[in-house]
């Protein structure tokens, strides 16, 4: 019989709310909060709409557990409006795609760690031991390496700055990539030319760019793979687009 070890008073958590829409998975990770934290009480949610319905019944966690491969959101959007519901609460993502970029864009973003879903239960058990402490916790693997901090440093920024754009500014900005005007950009997406503009506008501001060519141009760039950097290309897909 497995013998998991309990945290310390100081570091207890008596509610956990665990986002992942594959049941399975969510049931052993379940499981194994259940080695660490005892006496918890434990809400699912398989979407980001599901996790934001659980806040509004009144339910305030002391960890989330958040994949990041939800039916309802694109790119990191979905952690960005989480974490801004409950900016004081440690969010731990666990996923299956696995990308240095999108690892250190979760972290910018206010993550307190990530692990990867094949993580064994001992080595999540001490990672969350580190997380309720306060505590950051980034694998090894997904470390910036001294050789391309540099060149990560500004790839990350611009990666993270494209994931966290809605859904609908990212179809905004692939158009504007494909040099399409407001006017076919409104007809492609049944919107009025005021709203598309407004998007641009919105976007242009989370972006940092002063207008639709600099914008075009940070998107080819984050397109270019940082030599070195083995990156699922699937991880790669879901930060830039």
């Amino acid at each position: 019989m497995q013998h998991f070890k309990v945290a310390a008073r100081e570091d207890r958590v008596s509610s956990v709310l665990i986002v992942d829409d594959h049941p399975l998975f969510s049931d052993a990770l379940e499981s194994a909060l259940e080695g660490v934290f005892t006496d918890c009480r434990f809400e699912k949610a398989k979407s980001l709409k599901e996790a934001l319905k659980v806040l509004d019944s009144g339910f305030l966690p002391d960890l989330v557990m958040f994949d990041l491969k939800l039916p309802d959101v694109q790119g990191i959007s979905g952690f960005v409006a989480l974490r801004a519901r409950v900016p004081e609460i440690p969010v731990l993502v666990i996923s299956s795609l696995t990308s240095r970029a999108l690892v250190h864009a979760l972290m910018d973003e206010g993550a307190s760690g990530f692990v990867t879903k094949d993580t064994p239960v001992e080595d999540l058990q001490k990672v969350l031991t580190q997380v309720v402490r306060g505590r950051k916790h980034v694998p090894v693997e997904f470390q910036q390496s001294e050789q391309y901090c540099a060149t990560e440093a500004s790839t990350d920024d611009i990666n993270h700055k494209l994931a966290a754009l809605t859904p609908q500014q990212k179809k905004v900005i692939k158009l504007i990539c494909a040099g399409k005007p407001n006017k076919q950009i409104a007809y492609e997406l049944q919107l009025a030319e005021a709203t598309v503009k407004a998007h641009i506008t919105a976007l242009l501001r989370r972006l940092g760019v002063n207008n639709r060519t600099q914008a075009a141009l940070m998107v080819e760039q984050a397109n270019v793979r940082t030599p070195g950097v083995q990156d699922e290309p699937e991880a790669h897909n879901f930060l830039c687009h």
